[in-house]
């Protein structure tokens, strides 16, 4: 009897768990597997977008790809934009992070001017950005007589530097408070042996926060990354992938090719091409990563 009780409970625990998680299923399916697998049918074909037909052209397409001078190009932009977005937001973080966690007045003032920026829409920010760049800025030069070049969004040298501020400016402050948060759960008896043991300030921070925070570090870091290898939005209101190409991202590329250029087909290998990147890097820093963590 209590065998079949048992076996009753799970059931209906079973069922109730399953009625919670496939509202999610749904809309994680429709929204995310679905255009996927349909992203994959189309990029074995050579469809316009437009016509009924789709002409199937097999892996002709994915092979297209490493001939294409364009979309190598869009790669290396955004292999370059994602390792400076990386390396500046987590150690920036880190470091405001710190600093706050420490004894500094007005810590409430502060915490919220740093996420302000994260509220705000890209697009916003890169207007925001090109405004700064192309008028702000320069009357700066006027005003104090100086030659500073700030037209950073005009010169393929200085784009990526520009678009590294802006990105920076918006995200940093929500990178933060994540390490904020792992700072905070970090507990004081660490770091009062360390200080018995004769530990320093730098001794304690290499030896303590860092090994305690590799979880935060392994948020961050994942995030950041992917994020970056998505850049979209920040370009379209900002630089729209120029001058000439120097700013075109992997997904400006895509949609360039598939909806201005009318090669759905071939933009859809571009897509399947960047997710099975992002998988595979996603992949390889969590279990880099979380081989590092340790519990406090």
């Amino acid at each position: 009897m209590s065998r079949k009780k048992s076996n009753a409970m799970t059931r209906k625990n079973f069922l109730q768990y399953f009625v919670l998680v496939l509202p999610g299923f749904i809309i994680f399916t429709i929204g995310l597997i679905l255009p996927l697998l349909l992203s994959f049918r189309y990029s074995v074909t050579s469809w316009d977008g437009i016509s009924a037909e789709m002409p199937f052209v097999g892996f002709k397409n994915y092979i297209d790809l490493f001939h294409d001078s364009d979309f190598l190009n869009s790669w290396w932009f955004t292999i370059k934009f994602t390792i400076g977005n990386t390396l500046i937001q987590n150690v920036a973080a880190l470091l405001f992070a710190v600093a706050l966690d420490s004894g500094i007045r007005c810590k409430k003032l502060y915490r919220t001017a740093f996420f302000v920026p994260c509220l705000i829409s890209a697009v916003i920010v890169g207007f925001v950005w090109l405004k700064m760049f192309s008028n702000v800025l320069p009357a700066l030069n006027d005003l104090l007589g100086t030659q500073f070049n700030f037209q950073l969004f005009g010169d393929g040298k200085t784009v990526l530097s520009g678009l590294l501020i802006a990105n920076n400016w918006q995200w940093i402050g929500y990178w933060m408070l994540i390490y904020l948060a792992g700072l905070q759960s970090v507990p004081s008896d660490l770091y009062e042996a360390a200080k018995v043991d004769g530990a320093g300030a730098i001794s304690r921070f290499f030896n303590v926060t860092i090994p305690m925070l590799a979880p935060a570090i392994t948020i961050c870091v994942v995030g950041i990354t992917t994020g970056s290898l998505k850049v979209y939005d920040l370009l379209v209101s900002s630089t729209k992938g120029g001058p000439g190409r120097a700013s075109t991202s992997v997904i400006y590329q895509t949609y360039s090719t598939a909806i201005n250029g009318r090669q759905y087909g071939y933009g859809s290998a571009m897509t399947v091409t960047l997710v099975a990147a992002l998988l595979l890097v996603a992949m390889v820093q969590v279990k880099g990563l979380k081989s590092k963590e340790i519990q406090a």
